[in-house]
Parts: structure tokens; sequence; C-alpha cells
């Protein structure tokens, strides 16, 4: 990746809709010379997708949580179906440290959330966080920050 496809992804990073046009001006490239480059980072699967950014909240899901869970080796493959399968589940990430998985989920309720856990608890330990704010919202990786420039 040389500066230009940094630049690219980092457009595309604060605005997934951003046109061809656009990105170009912000690049000094032609559209079609954007546009093959996207392709080639997606063949590359440097860009793995495209989404909206959503408010939970708005959505009906006040509840945003972290759950830390103890899985055992031999359960992990059971367990990653399972996680696969439970809409509610934002995030499943294996970790280090006292749980070897990190989970992040929605839920329109406590009482949900509760239902969850003791599902998840056949799987092992469970220790639950409940969010109350994020002062930094998920963002992209800063493309960037090795060229020394910030946004």
């Amino acid at each position: 990746m040389d500066d230009i496809d940094k630049k690219i992804v980092r457009i595309l990073q604060k605005n997934a809709r951003a046109s061809l046009k656009n990105i170009a001006d912000n690049t000094f490239l032609s559209s079609p010379a954007v546009s093959s480059r996207i392709e080639k980072l997606e063949r590359e699967k440097v860009i793995t997708g495209y989404h909206a950014s959503v408010d939970p909240v708005k959505l009906g899901y006040h509840i945003i949580a972290f759950v830390s869970l103890e899985v055992s080796p031999m359960d992990k493959i059971q367990f990653y179906e399972h996680m696969k399968s439970v809409p509610n589940v934002l995030e499943c990430n294996c970790v280090t440290g006292d749980y070897s998985m990190l989970i992040k989920v929605a839920f329109p309720s406590t009482m949900e959330l509760d239902v969850f856990i003791g599902r998840l608890q056949k799987y092992g330990k469970t220790s639950t966080q409940i969010v109350f704010s994020a002062p930094v919202e998920p963002r992209g990786v800063d493309v960037m920050a090795e060229m020394g420039e910030k946004e």
C-alpha cells in the first residue's frame, strides 16, 4: 500500500459512501484510477466491506455490554458457532488474560442480557461490564499515523 492507497482507505473509513469524484479530488487521481485502486484494495482484502454506523439506542438496544468468558479449548468450535448464530453479539474476540473470550453485545433490556449470560455460562465462568458511555466511539485504523499526518 502506498500513501495514496492509505488516503483512499482513510476517506472510505470516514464515509463509505464517498463518491469516486470526491476521492479523486482528494488524491489528485482520475475517477477511473481511484476505482481501480479500490478494486485492488478489495481483492487484497484490505477493504473487507462497507458498513452503516447506527445508533443502537435508537433501534431499541439500550444495553451495551462486554462479557468476558472462560471457554475450554475443546468447546471453542461449538462456542464460535453459537456466537455466530446470536444476532445480539456484535463482536466476539479470543483474548489473553483470565478469560479467553471478550464478547460485545447489545440488548433491549438487562433481563434479556441476563438470559443470554445464563445460556453462556454452560461454556464457563463469566464477568460482565455494562457500558455507561463511550467517549471514544468505534473508529477505523489510523492508516496515516506512520506518515505523521493527523486528521
